[in-house]
């Protein structure tokens, strides 16, 4: 069971269910965060709830592509994790010119992983908006990971796939440059849907893709599984938890382990996606922020 949002008119979103069968149900919610708290208050589970909101209701007879998708979740924040996976890793050398015993090899094997603050509720795109480019920088890819949606008390609700733009030079000149390197307007997508968690039978068994589409032809494509990644899901939420206060919707990014090669930046009029099968493709146009009006 997924979760979506959609333009139901210029002034009003609404949320729905997907079922694995396709079939598309209208929720009482305009927003995923109305959803938590009705459940919250109520003690059940969210795919009880789910089912017991549509047992007599009609499937909406529009198919998902011809929704206008909006962000399933509109979190006060997006927060990441980096070097879960030892490509990751072995990508962050490379930036930084190291081979041996940097802080990034200490990060991997340490106790305590690497969190920051990736995104804001302002910074975030849904499906099909752009993603943005930045103007000082001249070595851009997309990372593409699995997010876990949380509650207030650290509590995985679901998952959602994650974009977490990153600007390799910028990193790779001064690791104190990652904040830079990491948050710009734009900087982050999420989407396409929220797969409930309850529906999952084994969270560390998801194909992520990502594909990168250039004048329409295809420039990139690249695969791995979250089964490579080194860390627990709940040792990440934890260390998010700790004497931080986090609220419902809050979205935690657990890494990347796709990464295109050292050659690749990302330029204007790109195209990309990132499918996770459980959850769907979510796809955003690349714009140079320069040129972009605000």
């Amino acid at each position: 069971m997924r979760i979506i949002s959609y333009k139901l008119t210029e002034e009003r979103n609404q949320l729905a269910a997907l079922t694995d069968n396709d079939q598309l149900y209208p929720l009482p919610f305009t927003s995923f965060l109305e959803f938590m708290n009705h459940v919250e208050n109520r003690d059940q589970s969210y795919l009880t709830a789910v089912n017991e909101m549509i047992a007599d209701s009609l499937p909406i007879e529009a198919r998902l592509e011809e929704l206008d998708l909006q962000l399933p979740v509109r979190s006060y924040e997006v927060w990441a994790c980096g070097v879960t996976y030892l490509k990751s890793r072995d990508a962050r050398n490379l930036e930084a010119k190291v081979t041996t015993n940097s802080y990034y090899d200490k990060v991997y094997d340490a106790k305590r992983p690497e969190l920051f603050l990736k995104s804001t509720e302002r910074r975030t795109v849904g499906p099909n908006d752009p993603v943005f480019i930045r103007s000082d920088s001249n070595w851009q890819i997309p990372e593409p990971e699995l997010g876990l949606v949380l509650n207030k008390t650290g509590k995985i609700i679901g998952y959602v796939i994650g974009n977490d733009m990153s600007s390799r030079d910028i990193e790779g000149e001064n690791p104190l440059y990652l904040p830079q390197a990491k948050v710009w307007k734009h900087s982050c997508s999420i989407g396409p849907a929220i797969r409930l968690a309850e529906t999952v039978a084994n969270p560390y068994d998801f194909d992520i893709t990502c594909r990168i589409f250039r004048n329409d032809q295809l420039i990139f494509e690249g695969s791995a599984n979250t089964s490579q990644l080194k860390r627990r899901y709940e040792e990440l939420v934890s260390y998010l938890m700790k004497d931080n206060e986090t609220f419902d919707g809050t979205v935690l990014l657990t890494g990347t382990c796709v990464i295109p090669p050292d050659e690749f930046t990302l330029q204007e009029g790109d195209q990309i996606e990132i499918e996770i099968p459980e959850i769907g493709v979510l796809s955003n146009p690349v714009r140079q922020l320069a040129a972009v009006k605000n």
